[in-house]
């Protein structure tokens, strides 16, 4: 679970009513993951323009637009976003689609196990924390390696 203070973002997109509300139940077993459903990518999309969100699960199938198509947008939107992509089709042209286009996190087959599914989005929010630490760990060295050559050290 998240150990600050801050709640986790997590977006859920499928075209199925009773799958978004089956996931959300599960999801909200975290209290520090609020969780937000769309029906319409287009929605989803638009809502990522003005919310960072932390993870975003996809239904693979979709009428408007395939989870694939949504996840790649979502990269360029949010690069730092976790993707993971839920499907009722498993083939490895589909995984190897998703991981490489869409930058997918994990690929998980419908139907889901609950608690594999919460194990999977809880290590791609450590993955992402992790990632964004060492951002900011990296841009301190760069930082303070700037501050030291302008006082004349060199490294």
């Amino acid at each position: 679970m998240n150990e600050g203070l801050t709640m986790y973002q997590v977006m859920v997109v499928d075209d199925e009513e009773y799958i978004l509300k089956a996931l959300k139940r599960t999801i909200n077993t975290y209290t520090d993951w609020e969780v937000e459903t769309y029906q319409d990518p287009h929605e989803a999309l638009r809502r990522a323009r003005t919310t960072v969100f932390d993870a975003v699960i996809t239904d693979y199938m979709m009428p408007e637009m395939n989870g694939l198509e949504l996840l790649q947008e979502l990269r360029d939107l949010q690069p730092d976003t976790i993707r993971i992509v839920l499907t009722g089709v498993i083939d490895i042209e589909t995984v190897m689609s998703a991981i490489n286009k869409a930058g997918a996190f994990r690929f998980i087959p419908k139907p889901w196990d609950d608690d594999q599914l919460l194990d999977n989005i809880r290590e791609g929010l450590k993955f992402r924390d992790i990632l964004l630490e060492n951002r900011i760990l990296a841009e301190t060295v760069r930082e303070q390696k700037k501050t030291l050559r302008s006082l004349g050290y060199e490294s």
